[in-house]
């Protein structure tokens, strides 16, 4: 799907540091210095139930089950590294595996930007096409060739990326002066177009910040508001991707992954690429659907989740015009530009290609997922 038998030969484990260095890292890390495979995975995401963070904890058991004294260690919130420190930590080979958002990522390579916007990828089917989009390889080799770091492949955030807050967040003017937490820069073009004052903040700082007023509301996911719904009862959608269009990566460093051995290359990669990807995008797809069921609103008056109409989610594209494409192309090098617009050529295509209702994904039966939501929740 996206070039296994490459992904396969890459990566590996940090060689060997001296004993004190290691029992330092390992009393930081929480790893096992005798595992012959130890893994860590940094992600700014929250853990269970969030799809993303159960998926984290698939892989996890997975890995521990088929490789014996194999460690995983996951760190979410940003507890170990942030995204774009993550890439970083990969690079030098001090961290192995992180599970990203290419918005977050955009400080340490603004090429990540090329990926973003809202309004661009709006039918399930067009989201799940993104792996296959020359713009996603462009960035995907750029991860390769200049931070020494393999993208496995993208998982996504929540369709129905929203704005969350006390109040209803429903036309531009109800953004109009409103400290609103974004997830990355691109974002925060968007909310300024609102007339918004956009805070970017990691996910594990908004809680603290919406129960002390720091922030009036936020942009997140579905599974993101989950968290948060007490603090921000009002969850308006604009459609799928209306309001951030976002997506997870999934990489590792070349240097850990080099030095693994083939047998657990082979083992890893099929458990993450066959296995635990395509389950998050099916458990994304049902969890919003789960959320929406339970939360929906008709009257945007009430707490809740209010998907808008077309004539609001209209209002907000309006507003909105070119903004987010012109800031990007502002602040990427001039070869990325052609990029931005390849990509929105390739979402308008695959949204042709893919209309709604026409996804493998919408045919996930999902009571069959509701068992693996149960157990990693009680975990």
């Amino acid at each position: 799907m996206f070039g296994k038998s490459l992904i396969l030969k890459r990566f590996t484990r940090r060689s060997g540091l001296a004993a004190a260095t290691l029992a330092l890292a390992t009393a930081f890390t929480g790893t096992n210095a005798n595992a012959e495979v130890t893994i860590r995975i940094a992600s700014d995401t929250v853990g269970p139930p969030h799809p993303a963070g159960i998926a984290m904890m698939i892989f996890k058991d997975k890995v521990e089950a088929a490789i014996p004294g194999s460690k995983v260690r996951v760190y979410v919130s940003a507890s170990l590294y942030k995204n774009s420190e993550a890439i970083e930590a990969m690079t030098e080979g001090n961290l192995e595996m992180a599970w990203g958002q290419f918005g977050k990522t955009a400080m340490v390579d603004p090429w990540t930007n090329v990926l973003l916007g809202p309004m661009r990828l709006t039918t399930a089917g067009a989201i799940n096409a993104l792996d296959d989009f020359e713009s996603f390889k462009v960035v995907k080799k750029r991860f390769n060739d200049v931070h020494d770091v393999t993208i496995f492949g993208s998982a996504h955030l929540s369709f129905y990326m929203g704005a969350g807050a006390g109040f209803r967040l429903l036309s531009p003017d109800d953004f109009k002066g409103k400290k609103i937490r974004s997830m990355g820069p691109a974002e925060n073009a968007m909310l300024r177009a609102f007339g918004a004052n956009p805070t970017t903040m990691a996910f594990g700082d908004v809680p603290p910040a919406l129960q002390t007023k720091v922030i009036d509301g936020l942009l997140t996911s579905l599974g993101g508001w989950n968290k948060v719904k007490e603090n921000a009862p009002f969850y308006s959608i604009a459609g799928i991707n209306g309001i951030v269009g976002d997506y997870y990566y999934i990489a590792g460093s070349n240097k850990w992954w080099a030095k693994l051995k083939p047998k657990h290359q082979k083992t890893i990669g099929k458990i993450l690429v066959d296995e635990v990807l395509p389950w998050a995008k099916r458990a994304n797809y049902c969890n919003d659907k789960r959320l929406i069921d339970k939360y929906e609103t008709k009257d945007p008056s009430k707490p809740g989740i209010y998907i808008m109409t077309k004539a609001e989610s209209s209002a907000l594209g309006k507003k909105l015009g070119n903004a987010t494409s012109d800031w990007i192309k502002e602040n990427t090098p001039a070869a990325a530009n052609k990029w931005v617009d390849k990509f929105a050529e390739e979402a308008k295509a695959a949204v042709a290609a893919n209309p709604p209702g026409s996804s493998w994904l919408e045919k996930t039966d999902c009571a069959a997922l509701e068992p693996i939501f149960q157990k990693y929740t009680k975990k």
